[in-house]
């Protein structure tokens, strides 16, 4: 094997390895909207999908929308969750406190998956938890509502933009939801999930 090749492989590795050695998304302690401290371990043996999000975005009313509906269709057995952690560094389209923040989702859209404190995902005071999805995926969000899809494990599993639909990336969710092993959902999780066929169509149809 020649010295170029070599060269190739350890560099291939390191990466690799250097990927490996990230902690996972679920080692970090956030605060909730009601201004709490939380464990992401909570979220550990489920899936997560993190999203940044804002009041006054010209994306926010069909985001939340979307993003509602999917957490109903794909949280029944708790093993699939929105994690909404609102920005103001785009726009300054979320200006408001988190008070303001909780009251204006649960009002005009009944949100009732997990939503978080206010915080800064990119630059220097980034949140740590924020930091690691970005060095996960090497995606920088560079608006509101990006979307991280989070495993069971805490890896990044993919990540998209602002653009990029709930319709688009329920197959992913579906999939990753899917893969967890069965010994970490429960009997009564099992007992109660939602048929793949009716869940599928019910969000294609109505998002």
């Amino acid at each position: 094997m020649s010295y170029y090749h070599v060269l190739i492989f350890f560099l291939a590795f390191s990466a690799i390895s250097k990927c490996d050695d990230l902690p996972d998304f679920y080692t970090f302690t956030v605060q909730d909207i009601e201004g709490e401290e939380v464990s992401l371990e909570d979220y550990r043996g489920s899936v997560s999908l993190v999203v940044n999000v804002a009041s006054l975005c010209g994306y926010t009313d069909s985001s939340y929308r979307a993003l509602k509906r999917l957490q109903d269709i794909l949280g029944y057995n708790q093993k699939f969750h929105v994690l909404a952690f609102p920005c103001n560094q785009f726009g300054e389209q979320e200006p408001y406190e988190d008070e303001v923040i909780h009251n204006f989702a649960k009002t005009n859209y009944a949100v009732e998956f997990p939503m978080f404190s206010k915080i800064d995902v990119i630059g220097e005071n980034a949140h740590p938890a924020f930091k690691n999805l970005i060095n996960q995926s090497s995606v920088h969000p560079d608006w509101n509502f990006y979307k991280y899809l989070v495993d069971h494990n805490g890896k990044v599993l993919k990540a998209w933009s602002t653009k990029t639909t709930v319709e688009e990336i329920f197959d992913s969710c579906k999939a990753a939801l899917d893969s967890i092993p069965e010994e970490i959902i429960s009997p009564e999780d099992s007992s109660t999930k939602f048929p793949q066929q009716s869940a599928d169509q019910t969000i294609k149809d109505e998002l």
